[in-house]
């Protein structure tokens, strides 16, 4: 069995309940951009190649995250690349249209609350969230969701 089964397969036991699993679908991707909002704020003195976006921690980290999930999945590592450039564009917009300066406390709300359901859904699933036993799985819940976009869609991953 490959890893990236073992994974989902693992996460998924503590994830049966359809109101745990509905909030993990609400949750998870705010939770993810939530990250992203956060170190879209740590910047860096120098621009992107090319365009006026400063360097940011998100940056980093997401091409960190794209490396692991490649390691996986290449096909799930596309669907969340995609994902991660949605997240840095919410990012960017918040950050220069919408509240300039300001995209780290909506981020921080956000993932407040967003964490507020989470352990709420796994209170009602009645098991402790997966990334309390290995810290991994904090990676693992995005691709979880996406691996069932790719199966609606009739996409091997």
């Amino acid at each position: 069995m490959r890893a990236i089964d073992k994974l989902l397969n693992e996460y998924g036991e503590s994830h049966q309940n359809p109101t745990n699993k509905m909030v993990h679908w609400i949750c998870v991707p705010i939770i993810f951009w939530t990250v992203t909002g956060l170190l879209w704020s740590i910047q860096f003195p120098w621009n992107i190649p090319g365009t006026e976006v400063p360097l940011n921690a998100a940056i980093l980290a997401l091409l960190g995250a794209i490396v692991y999930y490649v390691t996986l999945s290449i096909p799930l590592s596309f669907g969340l690349l995609l994902y991660a450039a949605a997240c840095l564009v919410v990012s960017y917009t918040v950050d220069t249209y919408i509240w300039p300066g300001k995209v780290w406390l909506l981020a921080l709300i956000a993932f407040v609350l967003a964490w507020i359901g989470q352990f709420w859904g796994h209170k009602i699933e009645g098991k402790k969230p997966s990334f309390l036993k290995d810290l991994q799985f904090l990676l693992i819940g995005p691709a979880w969701l996406m691996h069932f976009l790719y199966k609606k869609a009739g996409i091997k991953y």
